[in-house]
Order: C-alpha cells, then structure tokens, then sequence
C-alpha cells in the first residue's frame, strides 16, 4: 500500500500552513496524540484493537510488508480471508480494492491470541448465520443478503426484559459485527484510498480530519 511509503507532507490547518513537513506515520502519530484514534478514524471506538496498533505504529511497519504479487494470508486461512473480504466491501465498500483484507491479517499476525480468536469467532459467526438463513457459505450470499444479515447484526438489540435465546444470539451478532467494522474501518481509511477520503492529498495533510462523508452504508 502506498501508505507505508516515506512521502513528506506538508501539514496545514484550516486557517493556515504550519510549515512543517510530516511523514505520513508522524502526522498520524500527532492525530492520535491530539484526538485519540477514536476521534481521528471514523467508526473506530476508543479501545478497539486496531487503535493500538495505530498508536504503537504496528499499522504503518505491517503495509511495509505486504507483497504486491503471489500474497498468501499469514493468520488467517484461505477460507476465512475470502469471508473478510465479503464482509469487508459491504460493510466499507472499497475496502477490497485497498487491500483490506491483507493488511488485517499481518495485523492479526502480530496480535495477541484473544483478538485473534475474537476475530475468527466473529467470521465464523457470520458464516453460521449465511447457513441458518440462507442454506448457503457466506461468500455464496448475493448482496441483498448480505445486506439483510449485515443490516440486523448492526441493529443494537434491546435490553428491556428477560432476554430470549434468539435476543442473545442477535446480541452476540452485533458484537461480532462491532469487532469486524473496528478493523475494517481502521484498516480503510489507514489506506492511500481511505486517506484521500478523509482529505489527504500527494503533498498535504490537514491537521485534523473532516468529517467521514462515505454514502450511507452499514459502517
């Protein structure tokens, strides 16, 4: 990804240029230290893994090795990197034209086992749910269905009242769908694409990002 090159950026605000010249992982270091992963990404909530990764620079070493040709998933297997891949581009649309799915799988590969299980757990959910509604693999669904699943697992369910087996299992969706969107989301817009997105430019950066204009989607 065109991320992890050393790129020098110029830094302005809205008001006026800084005149400082920035690398990339240097501009987004000073972002988090101002406003916190969580504020700086959209849809990244505050303690989400994926913000470590970005506060610690994990995220900019780890583009540093993504091959451009003959890549092969580390962490996950060739079955669960296909599912990321559908959910990714539903849930972020673009996400697998910027390679999404490779930069979370070097993540992972780095990671400590109880987000690694976490995230298996929650591919394996969404796979559960394509066979339970559908009779199909995940990577079968068309996108209607894709839809509909995505749809109700981002709905918080209800907490009024005794829950029903049925509530749980939508309340063990939602947070697996949680969980999946914090790293889609924190692994698009770290790209070239997503940063463009936010307002990056070749040769500037501005010192806080506006707001996230994505069409209306699941994220």
């Amino acid at each position: 990804m065109a991320l992890a090159t050393k790129t020098e950026l110029l830094v302005v605000s809205e008001s006026a240029a800084t005149g400082g010249q920035l690398t990339r992982r240097e501009m987004v270091r000073r972002l988090l230290a101002g406003a916190g992963a969580g504020a700086a990404w959209p849809v990244l909530s505050t303690g989400h893994p994926f913000c470590e990764h970005l506060e610690n620079g994990t995220a900019f070493d780890v583009q540093d090795q993504i091959p451009i040709i003959d890549w092969k998933p580390v962490f996950l297997s060739q079955f669960e990197s296909r599912r990321l891949v559908v959910l990714a581009d539903r849930i972020v649309p673009g996400s697998e034209k910027a390679k999404v799915d490779r930069f979370i799988d070097l993540l992972l590969s780095v990671d400590n086992e109880k987000h690694q299980r976490d995230f298996v757990e929650a591919l394996a959910a969404f796979e559960a749910e394509a066979g339970k509604r559908f009779g199909k693999h995940l990577t079968a669904l068309d996108a209607a269905q894709l839809d509909e699943i995505l749809t109700d697992a981002a709905a918080a369910p209800a907490k009024e009242g005794t829950s029903s087996n049925a509530e749980e299992e939508e309340s063990g969706l939602h947070a697996h769908f949680e969980n999946l969107k914090g790293w889609i989301s924190g692994a698009y817009y770290s790209s070239e694409i997503g940063m463009k997105e936010l307002g990056w430019t070749e040769d500037r950066v501005f010192a806080s990002f506006p707001g996230c204009e994505h069409p209306e989607g699941h994220h």
